[in-house]
């Protein structure tokens, strides 16, 4: 799979780093930090229910 994020629609929840935290982290202003655009398929589901979660629909997730 292949995440992208788009920063500028990040309302800084925070649900995405605590569903997928090897995947997602925030930085000082709690924008959303994509760590692994290209995560190992174990995280497939966790990253699939961060995106899910997203209030602002900033997380895209492709097959890879």
């Amino acid at each position: 799979m292949k995440v992208r994020v788009d920063v500028t629609k990040c309302l800084g929840s925070g649900l995405c780093a605590l569903r997928a935290p090897e995947v997602f982290d925030q930085d000082d202003e709690g924008t959303v930090v994509l760590l692994h655009p290209g995560p190992p398929a174990a995280l497939d589901d966790p990253v699939r229910a961060a995106a899910i979660s997203c209030p602002a629909e900033a997380i895209f997730v492709t097959p890879g």
